[in-house]
């Protein structure tokens, strides 16, 4: 993505380990993190709440409340384009891991690690 201080790292990535560096990349701001976390949590409290309660025709409602926070978080913190568009089931799956990254301690170290190698000469 123009913009985004990616020197060499995959715009469009082939195997899950680019996918995750890039992605790492597009979610470099604490505030993108923190409306990922916010929206994925209420959409899994939705969820749980939809199934309990037998309304489980809700449950698209997850993905609507999810999404909506973190594609908030795109457009305006990161001014970037959501990974969803091209790779929806990877960023899927990658949500769930930066929050448990996040939750874990980890996520900071993975953003700065990510800086890091995108920084370094393509060979």
């Amino acid at each position: 993505m123009p913009g985004n201080g990616l020197t060499h790292m995959a715009a469009d990535p082939q195997t899950y380990t680019e996918f995750w560096d890039f992605y790492v990349q597009e979610h470099s701001k604490p505030l993108t993190r923190l409306l990922h976390l916010i929206g994925t949590t209420i959409g899994l409290a939705l969820l749980v709440y939809f199934i309990a309660t037998g309304r489980w025709y809700f449950f698209p409602f997850f993905f609507v409340v999810g999404y909506a926070f973190a594609w908030f978080a795109h457009f305006v913190v990161e001014k970037n384009r959501p990974a969803t568009f091209k790779h929806p089931f990877w960023s899927f799956i990658s949500d769930f891991k930066m929050i448990w990254y996040m939750i874990t301690g980890r996520m900071a170290r993975e953003v700065e690690r990510t800086k890091t190698r995108s920084s370094q000469p393509e060979l």
